[in-house]
């Protein structure tokens, strides 16, 4: 008898989704975030981020805190942009209080603000360059920014989480050194900018990690709430400082920094020429402090009206809005942050769909995401 023969038929393989944890405590989530993709193979599929690993209830701490003290807690969500988170709140209370701010605190919070925005846009640049692998730039974007918290140091005796501005003013006033200090910073940073183009804007393998990755167009962004540098990258003009002046945006000339890629190559190149800007803003200023009281006479215990409060401001990452409910006491009814990050994210799924894995990182990286800002 002859032997059975047994056919094999040539079948592909199945294709199937799976999905990968990145985070918790992925070094380049830039806090602790966690993100769910799904992947079919190397291709993004889909990413969905899980909040609240940082969540403190600040929202509901400010509902038993006076407005002074509230102040104090915004400079731990968006940290790179601490004072001014802090200045955001302070005017939202003086708005609130129908307070007059004399023009020599106007100008020094503006300074203070674009030092911040410097310090900030520094460090994103350090830490861009070691997600891609370049070590480097940690240490040339850190080495800089050390000006900037020594400065800090010496004007409100904090680094990084500081409280110099207060509802009427400025807490005290500027250091003596404080004038020189910047200046020879501007002098330094101007001659160092540069080198940031030349060790990384121009690099090949950097460019080919950057451009047509994470493209965002311009409708998206305004749909998502996109702002800040991310927005502006993608031609979304939303530059409050131009369109909605506070402090002393009114009285100086800079440019608002626009893109047409919306790529992550764009949006690096925005804060880039940002930092440029930032420090036209601060040499207009520097030498035109104004004379007089660096506080506004306030009471002791402040209570607003009855009524609703809303500040919006420009931090390093986008628009932060302030929504305060008062029923007339030493403590709001309710207080309500619009964080930049927790928008910029919401698009995190959107530019990453038909991505890589690595593009997640460059994604993230370019969006410029501190956690606690999203958690609250």
């Amino acid at each position: 008898m002859g032997e059975a023969v047994k056919t094999v038929t040539n079948t592909p393989f199945e294709e199937q989704e799976y999905f990968i944890n990145m985070g918790p405590q992925h070094p380049s989530t830039h806090g602790v975030l966690r993100l769910v993709l799904t992947l079919e193979g190397e291709t993004i599929r889909k990413v969905e981020p899980h909040l609240g690993y940082i969540h403190r209830s600040i929202e509901k701490m400010c509902e038993k805190d006076g407005y002074k003290q509230i102040v104090h807690l915004t400079d731990r969500m968006d940290y790179l942009s601490a004072h001014i988170n802090n200045e955001a709140v302070c005017l939202a209370v003086e708005q609130g209080m129908e307070v007059e701010i004399p023009e020599r605190v106007k100008v020094i919070r503006t300074i203070i603000a674009e030092l911040t925005r410097l310090a900030s846009h520094q460090l994103w640049w350090g830490v861009m360059g070691m997600d891609l692998g370049a070590i480097t730039t940690f240490l040339y974007g850190f080495r800089d920014r050390e000006m900037i918290n020594d400065i800090f140091e010496e004007t409100c005796g904090a680094r990084l989480t500081m409280n110099y501005n207060v509802p009427g003013g400025l807490m005290f006033d500027i250091h003596p050194n404080f004038v020189q200090r910047t200046k020879d910073f501007i002098a330094h940073f101007k001659k160092k900018l540069p080198e940031y183009d030349e060790l990384l804007s121009g690099n090949i393998i950097f460019r080919k990690r950057t451009e047509g990755v994470g493209v965002l167009s311009k409708e998206d962004a305004i749909s998502f709430g996109v702002t800040g540098p991310a927005g502006r990258a993608s031609g979304f003009s939303c530059d409050l400082r131009k369109h909605a002046p506070y402090s002393a945006y009114d009285k100086v000339q800079f440019k608002e920094v626009l893109g047409t890629e919306g790529d992550s190559y764009a949006r690096y190149k925005v804060r880039i020429q940002e930092m440029w800007e930032s420090m036209a803003v601060i040499e207009q200023l520097i030498d035109n402090i104004p004379e007089g009281d660096f506080q506004a006479k306030t009471k002791a215990v402040i209570k607003l009206p009855k009524g609703e409060f809303y500040q919006k401001v420009e931090t390093a990452r986008g628009e932060l809005g302030v929504y305060i409910i008062s029923e007339g006491d030493k403590s709001p009814y309710r207080m309500k942050f619009r964080s930049p990050g927790f928008s910029n994210l919401s698009a995190l799924d959107h530019m990453a769909r038909g991505a890589k894995i690595a593009d997640v990182v460059t994604i993230m990286s370019t969006l410029d995401l501190v956690i606690p800002d999203i958690d609250r």
